[in-house]
């Protein structure tokens, strides 16, 4: 009991500092142009910051609603990869609660799951589900109050929130990156990213530096099974 309590303690945290964020979502938002309802509507459906900040980025630019969307998928698409990492985790599941589970796959989830010991899996569901959840309920209900109050607060970067949830997914990032083969990974996967976000439509970046890692992955797995 001490191990969970320490990862709902974990998950609230990680919820807290993203549900934050939503506040600058919801005010972004309707400073595009959109109402109370289709803010609302993006954070209940499509549950995903860096494609909701993307679709909003391109209509504020003056882009079309297809070329929004397209953008924010390809944001989205990391996801599935995720999906393969918890696969283990969460099976077996049906009905709701793999589509509530399908829902509550994000950057946040996945990190908290996976940065449990991976033979105890009791933590890694109860950090997914916490987390997931967490976040699920904060993100919409503050995505309401930063639409309600619109361009009130100001740039949202003004008050850090562009930078909470960041630095709440580096912080479990980072005790994951202890060895060098884990460091020289993230080294690489950040530098491509970096520099083909200049050349590349949004989203990408990120799913050219994913590739990287799960390569590496793979590769290393792959070295494990071959027998000495």
């Amino acid at each position: 009991m001490p191990r969970l309590d320490a990862v709902r303690q974990q998950a609230l945290s990680v919820a807290i500092a993203t549900g934050a964020y939503a506040i600058s979502f919801g005010a972004l938002a309707v400073a595009a142009g959109l109402d109370l309802w289709q803010t609302m509507a993006l954070s209940l459906l499509v549950f995903t910051g860096g494609s909701q900040f993307a679709f909003v980025g391109v209509i504020a630019a003056g882009g079309s609603p297809a070329a929004a969307v397209t953008t924010s998928t390809l944001l989205g698409l990391r996801n599935g990869f995720y999906g393969a990492s918890l696969a283990p985790v969460l099976r077996p599941m049906r009905g709701a609660h793999r589509l509530w589970a399908s829902q509550v796959t994000i950057d946040e989830s996945t990190a908290v799951a996976l940065a449990q010991p991976a033979d105890d899996l009791a933590a890694r569901r109860a950090g997914f589900w916490w987390t997931g959840v967490g976040v699920f309920v904060l993100w919409n209900a503050l995505t309401v109050v930063g639409a309600l109050l619109g361009s009130r607060i100001g740039d949202p970067a003004q008050w850090g929130l562009d930078a909470a949830a960041a630095a709440a997914f580096l912080g479990l990032l980072w005790p994951r990156l202890a060895s060098r083969a884990a460091q020289a990974v993230a080294a690489a996967s950040a530098v491509l990213a970096l520099a083909l976000t200049p050349l590349l439509p949004a989203g990408l970046p990120i799913l050219a530096a994913a590739v990287v890692a799960v390569a590496a992955g793979w590769r290393g797995r792959r070295a494990e099974e071959v027998p000495a």
